[in-house]
């Protein structure tokens, strides 16, 4: 465990050797379940992925769980809410645990979630629960991490379902009513079914489950449902299309990253790049400009 949690760290933080432990651990992944649950804050998204870990543990498998947190003001890491509640597996073996901060990455993670979940995959976890921040309809990079795509919703958003049309709702794979028991279930069920009728999208659609994840029910209907979706995903070739996009977006975020770096080490120097946005506040160049003498610079241009 401790040698997970300082690869994780090493990974998260960009240390010098993060990307030769990468290059070393990424032959052996690929088996590994990810399982993302977004939705709008007061959700239940921690509760759920505390009792869907309970639940797989009492199966035999092994879990990692990724929960994405909002970044802290004052030490710019996660502000650790979601840690704190998922105690009760704190001295589970098979359940590993790791709060990531957002540090200002839009779209519900964190930047290095891919490099992290690489990490529990090399470490032979079953499946992985990746929780995401909450912050709402542009919280969709979850797509580009996760397997199956749970969005939960609660009764009580009211219009805000049609609010979140045109974000978070067009990527589920399972939709999950949560917190059933409450006044209003029927609507936001009816409401679910009634975006889907209206879809384009041609092929599978969602299953809509109902759980309470404090009294630990719906979670059997729930994981039976993520099944179906793994079987026709897999018989269609959705799932490998799935990741084979996974794994353009992370080839393409890294060639990003090591040409960002390549540019500071040979022309964009701090005070170089300090005069290029002088000169953009100054209106005196546009920004594809700037990017373009940086990249003559380097010589890359075409």
């Amino acid at each position: 465990m401790r040698s997970v949690a300082r690869a994780i760290s090493l990974v998260e933080d960009g240390e010098a050797g993060a990307r030769a432990l990468i290059a070393a651990l990424f032959a052996k992944t690929g088996k590994t379940l990810v399982l993302g649950i977004t939705g709008p804050p007061g959700a239940g998204k921690s509760t759920l992925v505390d009792r869907l870990a309970a639940h797989l543990r009492r199966q035999g498998k092994t879990v990692g769980i990724v929960a994405v947190d909002p970044t802290s003001p004052y030490s710019g890491g996660a502000i650790l809410g979601d840690r704190i509640r998922m105690q009760a597996h704190a001295t589970d073996p098979g359940v590993f645990i790791r709060s990531m901060a957002t540090r200002g990455h839009l779209g519900g993670l964190a930047a290095a979630t891919a490099h992290v979940l690489t990490v529990l995959a090399a470490a032979g976890k079953d499946v992985v629960l990746v929780e995401t921040v909450g912050v709402g309809q542009d919280e969709v990079d979850i797509v580009s991490a996760a397997d199956v795509s749970l969005v939960v919703l609660v009764p009580g958003l009211g219009d805000e379902v049609q609010a979140l049309k045109a974000g978070i709702m067009e990527i589920a794979d399972v939709f999950v009513v949560n917190k059933a028991d409450r006044e209003g279930k029927e609507r936001v069920v009816a409401e679910i079914q009634s975006m889907l009728s209206l879809s384009s999208k041609e092929g599978h659609v969602p299953e809509i489950v109902e759980t309470v994840a404090t009294d630990d029910r719906g979670l059997d209907t729930l994981l039976a449902a993520v099944d179906r979706f793994l079987d026709q995903a897999d018989r269609s070739g959705q799932l490998a299309h799935k990741k084979r996009s996974q794994l353009e977006q992370q080839f393409r975020d890294a060639l990003t990253t090591r040409l960002m770096q390549a540019a500071r080490e040979r022309v964009l120097s701090q005070a170089e790049s300090k005069r290029l946005v002088d000169r953009l506040a100054a209106r005196e160049i546009d920004p594809f400009s700037a990017a373009e003498e940086v990249v003559t610079k380097m010589g890359l241009q075409a």
